[in-house]
């Protein structure tokens, strides 16, 4: 995980987890709805995923 992705997810969760498919992008956007905390915590969570 680089410090480029980690500063986006921090910014910019759905944009961080884009690469990661069309459907953690999905979930992340809607987290990021429903509040900024639980979008950045989602899009740590599936950029810490080694899969």
């Amino acid at each position: 995980m680089g410090c480029f992705r980690v500063l986006l997810a921090i910014i910019f969760p759905p944009l961080a987890v884009i690469g990661k498919g069309c459907g953690s992008f999905i979930i992340v956007f809607l987290l990021t709805l429903c509040g900024w905390v639980p979008g950045v915590i989602a899009a740590l969570i599936i950029l810490n995923n080694p899969n």
